[in-house]
């Protein structure tokens, strides 16, 4: 089930995880970083679209940022083929 709670804390710590600043992100969002702080604080959520950016910039499924699957997965391995 979804909660914005687990969704800002996952998000959260795939952004620390990458060194990246809330003001990063919210620029590859194209939004303000006032909307990173929101969504971190489960106050808030995304669109599609950046919820797509997410998981592409950090190679996670939306499955494991929605919270319906607790360990992460990535949407394209690493290394080659």
């Amino acid at each position: 089930m979804f909660h914005k709670d687990l969704y800002g804390l996952r998000l959260k710590k795939l952004r620390n995880q990458a060194g990246e600043k809330q003001a990063d992100l919210a620029e590859l969002l194209g939004v303000k970083p006032n909307q990173i702080v929101e969504m971190e604080n489960g106050r808030k959520t995304t669109t599609f679209e950046k919820l797509t950016m997410i998981c592409q910039h950090y190679n996670v499924s939306a499955d494991y940022l929605l919270g319906l699957i607790d360990e992460p997965r990535p949407l394209k391995k690493e290394g080659p083929l």
